[in-house]
């Protein structure tokens, strides 16, 4: 919890902008310091029709109120002043560039997985070097997500691709599905990277660059089984107990992650749906062009016309796929990654909910005098204190993280808007052609 209660340490810069592996990182958007009187937040929703036929996105007013952490309705005692702090302004200049390439394959006599390198060029103070090279695969990568969360109950992660695929949908080593999660992987690392209060974990930086013998000494170092059931096992009991009374702001926020969990698994299902049928039309169109050289061999007076027909169906299936390269490309994983979003933010209610809780049933504990009144006042008192950290971490990166969701679905429906107005240029102008010489034919 302490990380998130303190403010991210200043971070100093020395490497050109623009990263170290050719393909930029997934950086998120500064969060802003605010200050002053409170404002309504409008927020612009991706929303669709009930019918699935009809995809329309459109402006929703989600307003919530403004959560500065800094408001003068908060306890004013010292350590409440010390979780107030809120993210500051992140600086232009990036001091740390991560590159995910080179998957490779391992079979053992138990096992076949793929490791990724991991490069790490950096300015900061803090590491030993300024570049770094390992190899992790997907359990490192999962492993690290659970120390951050752990570390960081109310922050919310980046997601992770997922582990196992859709049967029938694409095969586990498949080069497609490789390179499609090193993307993904190359965006989870960069967008903790870019996250202000991440960024700093120390697990974080093990992972980075620490060798896999060292890595995995350093996993032991954490809680052992029985801690974790303990755990486990605490928390399911308080989510089964639930909380009397959620503050109001976060019961908007709960309630806009629904609504916005609806809407992108939508999106994501129509997407997928557009993308497959696209796929299944170049398929069966460029079939054609081939039958029709092979007609034109054999018919001396339609020669010319079904070379041009053949020519035509080639340079539309050119298009085609080009416009399908930007939709798998540009599209489908922004689209995707945030219905793992909308999941990780679910998660995030729980784990605030889960430390309200805790702090519920000791109040009532003292209410009823089932314990000693001196051990649960002072427990109540480092609770109190928790469940403020908790909730102003949250206040802040749900801000930060709602700007950024933002940006990158509009981002992404921008450049496919693009890719559709560029596609139907070169289509509008083959297609007279095809008319034409199809006229031709059939006169003949």
């Amino acid at each position: 919890m302490e990380g998130e209660c303190r403010a991210p340490q200043a971070r100093s810069s020395g490497l050109p902008a623009g990263g170290a592996g050719g393909e930029s990182p997934g950086g998120d958007a500064p969060l802003s310091g605010s200050s002053g009187s409170s404002a309504l937040l409008q927020a612009e929703v991706l929303d669709l029709d009930e019918d699935e036929d009809d995809l329309e996105v459109f402006s929703k007013d989600a307003s919530l109120m403004d959560m500065n952490s800094f408001s003068p309705m908060m306890p004013t005692s010292p350590l409440s002043m010390i979780n107030q702090v809120k993210f500051e302004d992140e600086p232009d200049l990036k001091d740390l560039f991560i590159t995910v390439d080179e998957p490779e394959s391992h079979v053992t006599t138990i096992e076949t997985f793929i490791t990724y390198r991991i490069i790490t060029k950096t300015s900061r103070g803090e590491f030993d070097s300024s570049e770094f090279e390992v190899r992790r695969r997907y359990q490192d990568f999962l492993w690290l997500k659970e120390r951050l969360e752990e570390a960081h109950p109310t922050l919310i992660i980046p997601p992770l691709p997922e582990k196992f695929i859709v049967k029938g949908m694409v095969e586990r080593f498949n080069d497609d599905f490789i390179e499609t999660r090193r993307k993904a992987l190359h965006k989870f690392l960069n967008r903790i990277a870019d996250h202000p209060t991440l960024t700093f974990n120390e697990d974080f930086k093990v992972f980075l660059t620490a060798q896999a013998w060292e890595l995995s000494s350093h996993k032991k170092q954490g809680p052992g089984l029985l801690s974790r059931m303990g755990q486990t096992v605490r928390a399911v009991a308080l989510s089964m107990r639930g909380v009397k009374s959620r503050p109001e702001e976060f019961m908007e926020m709960n309630n806009f992650i629904e609504i916005f969990s609806q809407k992108i698994n939508l999106i994501d299902k129509i997407s997928q749906r557009i993308y497959k049928e696209e796929r299944e039309y170049f398929d069966e169109m460029k079939e054609y062009g081939p039958i029709h050289i092979l007609w034109s061999a054999s018919e001396e007076d339609l020669a010319d016309t079904l070379k041009g027909v053949a020519s035509c169906i080639d340079k539309c299936c050119k298009a085609t796929e080009k416009r399908m390269s930007g939709l798998s490309e540009a599209l489908l994983p922004v689209v995707h990654e945030y219905v793992l979003y909308s999941e990780m933010l679910m998660g995030v209610m729980k784990r605030r909910d889960q430390i309200q809780a805790e702090l519920d049933s000791k109040v009532e504990a003292l209410t009823s005098k089932k314990a000693d009144t001196d051990l649960l006042t002072e427990e109540i008192g480092k609770l109190e204190d928790k469940v403020e950290c908790a909730n102003n971490a949250l206040k802040a990166d749900w801000e930060r993280w709602k700007q950024n969701m933002q940006n990158d679905i509009k981002s992404a429906f921008t450049d496919m808007a693009e890719e559709n107005i560029h596609y139907y240029e070169q289509t509008i102008y083959y297609g007279p052609i095809y008319s034409s010489c199809k006229e031709k034919e059939e006169m003949i």
